[in-house]
């Protein structure tokens, strides 16, 4: 069973699929004459599934490492930089930055009853429509030098129990850089969490997966949050429902727990995925109640939707391309709290991400435009916060990690 540790459950699911269409092509496959030296050769390691990766970049194999009473355990990594410029920036923003975007390692345990997954390092998020923030910023006001990292419990060979740093199972799109079709996180993101300290259930029943967790919503260290996926797989085809929300309230908040924190979000999420497509569209609703007792005169609701496609052509090049569109209810006359440029304000975006791996190389652009409209002054872009249109311009480069050296027979 893969681990469960996905921002969005259809991508698992997908990954399941795809394991399936490739069982029935072997087992359909001509017989052949068996080669002795290649029926004692050990069967080729395969990448693991956490940290999970939408595509189209992929990841290598781990290195594997005897670690005595552990047992085996995994090792993979990845090093790469960014550099971006970007129109109409904010006061305090700069118009070009440069930063290390992930210098991250992956260690994990993923057999037997007792397994383990550890992702540290350095890392950056940036996302659409918001101001940079350095690395350095970002690992210290969000999730740390340890991002993601809990036990596994695997109780049964469908079952199993997560309990630590978890990341979320809401959204279509993970936290970090690497694991997405785009550089940037979009605007849907922006009303999502992205790691949760908690507890997670996990079963799989024939095409259906589903997910449990009690958790601390937007990383608020208080436990009020109960999140929950649900997830059916045909094929190339997945279709998941995913919601969470606070069963209490907090009027705790910092940059990693805003006032979101204290509302529910539901996505509705379908995945395609054959041959050289992917393409992923999904809906998402988020509402924040009135809750005077917080500072939430008026309460207020987003929703909005998505589309995601990545076409793989020849020679590692792929085209990612993402489209959204996202509204806010309220008004500033009603005092209804924000939860993107102003209460009834809306965005639009568009994103292209040009790719190119080879082996554990890789390279991406991303050419991204966002344009808000019903906006209120001094909240959206430029030196005065009055202008509707964000245009940026990213590029990513650098290395995945693992065991990608091939054996050649003598």
């Amino acid at each position: 069973m893969q681990i469960l540790s996905s921002k969005s459950i259809a991508a698992l699911a997908l990954c399941t699929g795809l394991v399936s269409v490739s069982r029935a092509q072997n087992a359909t496959a001509p017989q052949t004459a068996a080669d002795p030296a290649a029926a004692a050769a050990p069967a080729a390691p395969m990448p693991l599934p956490t940290p999970s990766v939408t595509g189209p970049l992929s990841n290598l194999p781990p290195a594997m490492f005897d670690a005595g009473p552990f047992g085996k355990i995994a090792v993979n990594g990845i090093l790469d930089g960014m550099g971006m410029w970007t129109g109409n920036h904010v006061p305090g923003d700069n118009p070009t930055q440069a930063a290390l975007s992930n210098g991250q390692i992956f260690i994990q345990k993923t057999d037997g009853w007792f397994q383990f997954y550890l992702q540290a390092g350095a890392y950056n998020i940036p996302a659409l429509g918001t101001s940079f923030l350095a690395t350095d910023k970002t690992v210290s006001d969000l999730f740390g030098p340890v991002p993601v990292a809990f036990l596994k419990l695997q109780a049964g060979k469908n079952t199993s129990i997560e309990i630590g740093s978890l990341p979320t199972l809401i959204g279509a799109e993970y936290t970090f850089t690497f694991e997405n079709m785009n550089v940037e996180r979009g605007l849907l993101w922006n009303q999502e969490n992205a790691v949760t300290r908690g507890i997670q259930v996990n079963q799989t029943m024939g095409k259906f997966t589903a997910s449990l967790s009690w958790n601390d919503g937007f990383y608020s260290n208080r436990y009020t949050w109960m999140s929950g996926s649900l997830a059916y797989t045909n094929g190339p085809h997945a279709v998941s429902f995913v919601a969470g929300g606070n069963l209490g309230q907090t009027g705790y908040q910092t940059l990693a727990t805003p006032v979101q924190n204290n509302g529910a979000i539901y996505n509705l999420i379908y995945t395609y995925s054959k041959g050289a497509w992917i393409v992923q569209p999904y809906y998402q609703y988020t509402s924040v109640p009135t809750n005077a007792r917080i500072g939430v005169l008026k309460g207020n609701t987003t929703q909005g939707g998505a589309i995601l496609v990545s076409h793989a052509f020849k020679h590692g090049f792929s085209l990612p391309l993402r489209w959204e569109y996202i509204t806010s209810t309220g008004s500033t006359a009603q005092q209804a709290v924000n939860l993107m440029y102003g209460p009834g304000s809306a965005g639009t975006s568009v994103t292209l991400t040009p790719t190119f791996q080879y082996g554990g190389f890789f390279f991406r652009g991303d050419l991204s435009w966002v344009h808000v409209s019903h906006y209120t002054p001094g909240y959206v872009f430029g030196p005065n916060g009055v202008n509707a249109d964000q245009p940026r311009a990213a590029a990513e480069i650098g290395f995945i990690f693992g065991n990608n050296i091939v054996e050649k027979k003598p």
